[in-house]
């Protein structure tokens, strides 16, 4: 009898009213009791582009939900901190969100989907493709935020790309992985010259990052400028002037995420990124949002210091290459405002749209005297160098005595220099332009600029011939 109930003293029968858990419902307890409970906070405040949240210790750059009584929840990012208090900038339109509301953390580390799916594709700055198509297929998830490559993992550059542009390719050559800016005024040509590297590129995959954008100029980019050839293979991030500061910020770096994941694959890359100057804008929204102090004309440090760390992810790598063009919007033309000269510093070369060639019908409208490219002498031979510092010595000469050749104050054989440049104007002004429909390569803009340079010496001999 002692036996029996010490036996069932140590293996009690279970009571048919309390059946034993599950395997998955056991799983499911221990997971409860390992894993911390939910990281929650409450709105307290709402100012201007941000929301105060207390009791709720996130780390910047996490990612929280607000719930909405009316609405869906807002998603919005940790940006900083105030006293107690936790700052929230929201990806949404803040309507409807209320002292009280909870917050929920979601993410503490951002990811973007991605995958060959996106080719031909337009995506927000979420991965979320918003060309009217059924979202695609992304297996593969890659960080938003990645640290640039290591130093000495950069090999160098050695190898030109084509970039479709002639001027660019026989003036101002490019490396595959090199970073260029393209500076200039509102309404000089910007987006048209993007969209003709887009379609003639030899570069195996396009990246376009329209950050700050205008809604209406994206269907005219994609339709006008980029086109159904280049459109094949591209990638088209979208982030218009209309959304919150923190979704243009977020574009650039899903664009540059795109670029990295296919350049780990070992392709060329050509980006597009239009423009560092909006993105610039909206990280000064962000900053000063978060009470950061203005310093040069209203621009908070941490503007200068992202812009660095955006463009150094670019470049080539012992994988692929990302061949990067940032456009710059000077204000007012003046090539001296304090995001022109940070990004002159930070890049491999500057190319200048003059307002004055636009003006007179020059398309595209680059000012050679005005643009370098810093690695043209590692990726050209030297009869190519020697033919574009000879081109350019003509353009300066002829633009130095523009003033007496439109009011007829010059006669011929006083200076023999202008006498060449004058002589092959139209052939340089016929290598320099080059209309929508017209593509270019590397090499059949090698064989003008060469057959231009040999002109140029001809003309010179006849001149001193003459003299």
């Amino acid at each position: 009898m002692r036996t029996e109930v010490a036996r069932s003293i140590h293996n009690p029968s279970p009571s048919p009213r309390t059946p034993s858990p599950s395997p998955m419902n056991a799983l499911a307890q221990q997971l409860q009791q390992i894993l911390p409970s939910a990281v929650t906070g409450t709105v307290v405040r709402c100012a201007g582009l941000t929301v105060a949240v207390a009791d709720f210790p996130a780390p910047v750059g996490a990612l929280a939900q607000i719930s909405r009584i009316s609405g869906e929840p807002v998603s919005a990012e940790v940006i900083g901190f105030r006293d107690d208090l936790t700052l929230l900038s929201p990806l949404a339109d803040m309507a409807g969100v209320r002292h009280g509301d909870q917050v929920v953390l979601k993410q503490t580390t951002r990811w973007l989907p991605m995958g060959q799916n996106l080719l031909g594709r337009v995506i927000d700055a979420t991965g979320r493709a918003v060309d009217g198509r059924p979202q695609p297929l992304l297996r593969e998830r890659v960080r938003l935020d990645r640290p640039a490559p290591a130093p000495l993992d950069r090999p160098r550059i050695d190898e030109p790309l084509s970039t479709g542009v002639r001027a660019i390719d026989a003036m101002l050559t490019c490396g595959k992985g090199q970073r260029m800016g393209i500076f200039s005024g509102s309404g000089v040509g910007k987006s048209v010259t993007l969209g003709m590297m887009a379609r003639y590129s030899n570069a195996d995959v396009i990246v376009v990052a329209l950050v700050g954008e205008r809604g209406r100029e994206v269907v005219e980019f994609l339709e006008r400028d980029l086109g159904e050839l280049g459109r094949q293979r591209s990638v088209v991030v979208v982030a218009t002037s209309d959304e919150p500061a923190l979704m243009r910020v977020h574009a650039a770096s899903t664009a540059t995420a795109v670029a990295e994941y296919f350049r780990d694959q070992g392709r060329d890359v050509l980006l597009l990124f239009d423009s560092l100057t909006r993105f610039a804008l909206a990280q000064r929204e962000i900053g000063l949002a978060a009470g950061e102090p203005p310093t040069t004309r209203g621009y908070p440090p941490s503007v200068f210091a992202m812009l660095p760390r955006l463009v150094e992810r670019t470049g080539r790598t012992r994988q692929g290459s990302i061949t990067a063009f940032y456009t710059v919007l000077v204000e007012g033309d003046d090539p001296h405002e304090p995001i022109s000269d940070t990004v002159r510093g930070l890049l491999d070369g500057h190319t200048w749209l003059s307002r004055r060639l636009a003006s007179h019908g020059h398309y595209p409208a680059i000012d050679v005297l005005q643009s370098v490219s810093r690695l043209m002498p590692q990726v050209t031979e030297s009869r190519h160098q020697s033919a574009a510092a000879a081109v350019r010595s003509c353009l300066a000469v002829h633009q130095e005595h523009e003033d007496l050749l439109t009011i007829g104050a010059y006669r011929p054989g006083g200076n023999p220099q202008l006498d060449t440049a004058i002589a092959v104007r139209n052939s340089i002004q016929g290598l320099l332009r080059q209309s929508v429909e017209e593509s270019s390569t590397v090499e059949s803009a090698q064989r003008q600029l060469l057959a231009v340079y040999e002109e140029i010496q001809t003309a010179e001999t006849r001149t001193l011939r003459a003299a």
